[in-house]
């Protein structure tokens, strides 16, 4: 019996990254998952997108831990599709929602048209998630746990004069105000909302080309200026480290947890 045995978790952006990684901590402990994502590119994102194979990839893991799960291929940009994801998963799974990381993202930073399209599926995606998952976890009445995932990028004015990159920071720290509105609305419940804050991390939305000449621009920018580096000697986190605080997150030993933003970012933030 694994400490969440029992329980349903919906994670969006599951296909790969933070969000597989997030799926097998959860099913490793005993949750059920749902397990979102569009499994598809969007035409202002330069690097490529999940796809199906990716789910049926993290499917394959999940399963493996002994979880059960339910893999719904739909867009965080459109709130009826996220509702109809939750409301089979929990019927599939045992009417009950429990855990919900909002995680689904994309970073086109160096795209200038992207704008609209990063604060669509980072900001607007994150609140149909939130918006849509609290009202099965406040009908089954049994409390639970809400992580957001936001950034670095969140918390400081990290990016470039890019419409990818302005709206990336723009949207992740709009998700601190969601976070903080649903904390305090939400905790009648029982239900803690929480956000979590990465430095970079190996996944694929950050280990491609696009990502990497961006990110080399920005370091070459900074030359003479303030130090874009981790506290710690770590380029780059892993998937598990993010999964690894999420747990925590949304398990009994931060029971009085809600309303807190958690960097996970190798003093990143500290540095600034």
């Amino acid at each position: 019996m694994g400490e969440l045995t029992g329980k349903v978790a919906f994670i969006t952006g599951a296909a790969r990254g933070q969000g597989r990684a997030h799926a097998i901590k959860l099913a490793a402990a005993g949750a059920d998952i749902i397990a979102l994502d569009l499994c598809e590119q969007i035409a202002s994102v330069p690097y490529p997108l999940a796809t199906p194979e990716d789910m049926d990839a993290t499917v394959k893991l999940v399963e493996e831990t002994g979880a059960r799960i339910v893999a719904c291929q739909a867009d965080v940009r459109d709130r009826d599709a996220v509702k109809a994801a939750v409301r089979s998963g929990t019927e599939a799974l045992g009417d009950r929602l429990d855990i919900v990381i909002a995680n689904a993202g994309i970073a086109p930073m160096a795209a200038p048209e992207a704008w609209q399209d990063v604060i669509d599926v980072n900001l607007t995606g994150v609140y149909n998630t939130i918006d849509v998952a609290m009202k099965p976890m406040i009908k089954f009445g049994n409390g639970g746990s809400i992580v957001l995932t936001s950034s670095v990028a969140g918390l400081v004015g990290l990016g470039s004069p890019v419409g990818g990159s302005v709206g990336y920071a723009a949207a992740k720290h709009g998700i601190v105000g969601i976070m903080r509105v649903y904390a305090n609305f939400l905790a009648q419940y029982s239900i803690r909302v929480n956000s979590v804050h990465p430095a970079g991390v190996n996944t694929p939305m950050i280990d491609n080309e696009f990502t990497r000449s961006w990110l080399d621009g920005i370091a070459q920018e900074s030359q003479g200026g303030p130090d874009m580096g981790n506290a710690l000697p770590v380029q780059a986190l892993e998937p598990e480290d993010i999964a690894n605080a999420a747990f925590w997150l949304v398990s009994d030993a931060a029971r009085y947890v809600t309303g807190v933003t958690l960097p996970v970012d190798a003093g990143y933030v500290n540095k600034r």
